[in-house]
């Protein structure tokens, strides 16, 4: 059944044995059973009827590594014994959104889809802003500083992105998989995003002032040799 059925005798959704599928319900009776209820529902399309056995789940604390951009600490989450749980799952812990990226088994070993109860160890990346690191090379000079951002913001290979009032060009992107040159990611898939300065911005200029600077003393040797 969904979430919670409504008060009054409505229409819900639950799966109908007939039908092999989630169909609309209408709700017959209700009936307290400790500290759940038997409700009675019928099924609008066949109109098959059937007793649901609706019952609160025990809670379990699943073991959890929350990360936050480069900060990742431990932490306990709760969930009903029998809560069906995915990778791609978004949950709301302390405040804050997360995304589950892993699960792992009593084995240690990842599944896509596990009950609560036998999760040994849950992974989750914040999904309601991303932090992304950025390293800015310039010729020898490196420095490095962190951004945020929406998770779904995309940063492209070879595009132009500002910086405290400075142009730089992408010229990798680090997922966590690998460096790549070329396509563009979201925010939340970014581990570090390399920055270099736009073509002919500092280096070519410097190169642009040496090369007028050779260009002057052969004029200079030129005219020395005419007289």
């Amino acid at each position: 059944m969904t979430d919670a059925l409504d008060e009054d005798d409505s229409v819900d959704v639950a799966e109908c044995g007939s039908c092999g599928q989630l169909t609309e319900h209408a709700v017959l009776r209700r009936q307290a059973k400790g500290e759940g209820e038997d409700v009675l529902v019928q099924c609008v399309d066949c109109q098959e009827v059937q007793t649901l056995h609706l019952r609160p789940g025990k809670p379990v604390n699943i073991t959890s590594i929350l990360s936050d951009g480069a900060d990742s600490r431990t932490d306990s989450v709760e969930a009903d014994e029998d809560e069906k749980i995915s990778v791609g799952d978004v949950f709301e812990h302390d405040e804050i959104l997360y995304k589950i990226t892993r699960l792992d088994n009593s084995e240690n070993r990842p599944k896509n889809i596990m009950s609560a109860r036998d999760i040994s160890t849950l992974w989750a990346v914040r999904c309601d802003k991303a932090v992304v690191r950025l390293t800015m090379t310039d010729g020898e000079d490196s420095r490095s500083k962190s951004i945020e951002c929406s998770p779904e913001d995309v940063f492209s290979c070879g595009s132009i992105m500002e910086v405290d009032g400075e142009r730089w060009r992408i010229r990798a992107i680090h997922t966590g998989r690998g460096r790549t040159l070329h396509g563009k990611r979201s925010a939340i898939d970014i581990k570090r995003v390399y920055l270099h300065p736009p073509y002919g911005r500092v280096r070519g200029e410097d190169r642009r002032g040496n090369r007028d600077q050779r260009d002057g003393h052969s004029d200079d040797r030129r005219r020395d040799r005419h007289q």
